[in-house]
């Protein structure tokens, strides 16, 4: 049997014009086919082919600046992009803004599990996920500009109860990465933090009569690889790269924490500042239960698992990531997607298997913009496109769900002294808007279909959501409730008759010394 393993140049040869190309990989550059994807980008410039490539991936790809889908970002080399996540390329937002392509956002976890039903020549997925959202075709169906017109998310009824249904879609080649491979393709991730869908695509592509190019950081003989270390087996992968410059994500060569090859120190991980990132954390963390599975969606809510690292009560509880990881603690920033110290990394599907179910006990998610109905928006804003991710599967489903943001951006200055919040500069921009640009999450599903608990916590107020809207239950000690709450709301709220402030230990410096229930 001969080897598999070519030149990233020939390997980048056999993607033709008009192909559907698979991409596994996460934002931050875990799992992130790098060579592959700079190469295609190159042949392109210097080629002009290939042409017209639709690209599918479930995760936002990059580093928020050039790296990941902005190697592609190119006018004719791509002409329609289907992504869980935008926001970590900013030149492939760029060309949708533009209308320079078709642009579809979906769940990470629908297409996730897509990936399987592609795989098993099923006809597409039947889900919730999405109702009421804008990827309910009654709304805008994912579709991200003008120039997007196919529908491919479509309203169905079953026992009648409203379901969406996702068609599947070839894939003519799939781009993956993996740590080693032997000589007939056999492949390990023992250095990845994460193991998302890429034996999924793997088949998916196999069984599409497509071809799969995985690029890896180093080769062993035949034989040499556990068989249960071997996560994609060589029958599904016809190239082999090395890149022996891999890196675990684009800030890191290699972490062994991420890995799970050794426990790191959590004290490792520095504690936050006293400011009001660190207010909204260490209120959230309030929201905590013993033995609970806890999911945190990324930028605000991360802070939570670093508070709950400095008071000592990581491991009452468990986190876990959309990502595949269970347990440890879940990295911030733009290495979110994996966790220190796991205790298992198993495949995406299966973690959104477990969200889509009501596994999760209590989501800590972000929320760009908030409205009277508690309509959540974090996907699309002004000229800016974020991406849904893993938001709507888990907001959809979760037991309960904790909304972290400021109450306003844009400027916001605050200081905390004496125990007390001050308002030392007001954002420009209001959260509490009357109307949310785009529903990545819907209050109206939460209350009349799901039954869900919903809070909204910011750094100087609390909200609950109720049949009528949202209900102001708790302000921050040494803010005005007229001036710094409800002026800068472009609607009514409802407020508690017994509004309570916030915990005094929140805006004091020092552990909390919190204890859950």
């Amino acid at each position: 049997m001969s080897s598999k393993i070519v030149s990233v140049e020939e390997a980048i040869l056999k993607i033709k014009d008009n192909s559907t190309v698979a991409i596994g990989s996460s934002g931050g550059g875990f799992l992130e086919p790098a060579l592959l994807l700079k190469s295609l980008g190159e042949r392109y410039k210097k080629t002009a082919e290939p042409k017209n490539l639709t690209l599918l991936h479930s995760t936002g790809i990059g580093d928020n600046k050039d790296g990941g889908l902005c190697h592609l970002a190119l006018k004719g080399l791509v002409k329609r992009d289907i992504g869980g996540h935008w926001g970590m390329a900013p030149k492939m937002v760029e060309l949708a803004l533009n209308n320079d392509i078709e642009a579809y956002n979906l769940p990470q976890g629908v297409l996730s599990q897509l990936f399987r039903e592609i795989a098993a020549n099923r006809p597409g997925l039947i889900t919730k996920v999405g109702l009421r959202t804008f990827i309910d075709p009654r709304i805008e169906g994912g579709k991200l500009n003008s120039v997007t017109t196919e529908d491919i998310v479509n309203l169905i009824e079953l026992n009648g109860e409203e379901f969406l249904f996702y068609p599947v879609i070839k894939i003519d080649a799939a781009l993956i990465r993996g740590t080693t491979a032997d000589l007939d393709g056999n492949i390990t991730l023992e250095k990845e933090g994460t193991f998302l869908e890429n034996l999924s695509i793997a088949q998916a592509a196999h069984n599409s009569s497509g071809i799969v190019i995985a690029q890896v950081e180093r080769i062993a003989q035949r034989g040499a690889l556990n068989p249960q270390n071997v996560k994609i087996p060589g029958i599904l992968v016809d190239y082999i790269v090395v890149d022996k410059k891999q890196q675990q994500t684009c800030i890191t060569h290699y972490n062994p924490g991420y890995s799970g090859e050794i426990k790191v120190p959590v004290e490792s991980l520095k504690p936050m500042p006293l400011n009001h990132r660190k207010i909204i954390a260490r209120r959230a963390t309030e929201e905590l239960k013993k033995n609970c599975v806890i999911n945190l969606g990324v930028g605000m809510a991360d802070g939570v698992a670093l508070v709950a690292a400095e008071e000592g009560i990581e491991n009452q509880f468990t986190f876990v990531v959309e990502q595949g990881l269970i347990g440890g603690v879940p990295a911030p920033g733009v290495e979110f997607g994996a966790s220190l110290n796991p205790i298992a990394i198993i495949d995406a599907p299966y973690q959104f298997d477990f969200f889509d179910g009501g596994g999760v006990d209590v989501a800590f998610l972000g929320a760009a913009e908030i409205d009277r109905h508690g309509n959540v928006n974090v996907s699309k804003f002004g000229s800016h496109i974020a991406g849904c991710g893993g938001f709507i599967n888990i907001s959809q489903n979760a037991k309960k769900v904790v909304f972290c943001c400021t109450f306003t951006t844009g400027g916001l200055k605050t200081k905390i002294e004496n125990g007390k919040l001050n308002i030392i500069q007001e954002g420009k921009i209001k959260k509490f808007v009357k109307d949310v640009e785009q529903i990545t999450f819907s209050g109206e599903y939460a209350r009349q279909i799901n039954n869900q608990e919903i809070l909204y916590i910011t750094e100087r107020a609390v909200f609950r959501l109720n049949l009528t809207g949202l209900k102001l239950i708790e302000i921050a000690p040494g803010v005005d409730i007229e001036n710094d709450i409800l002026n800068l709301m472009d609607f009514e709220v409802e407020i508690a008759s017994n509004i309570r402030k916030m915990n005094s230990k929140i805006f004091n410096e020092g552990l909390m010394n919190l204890e859950i229930d």
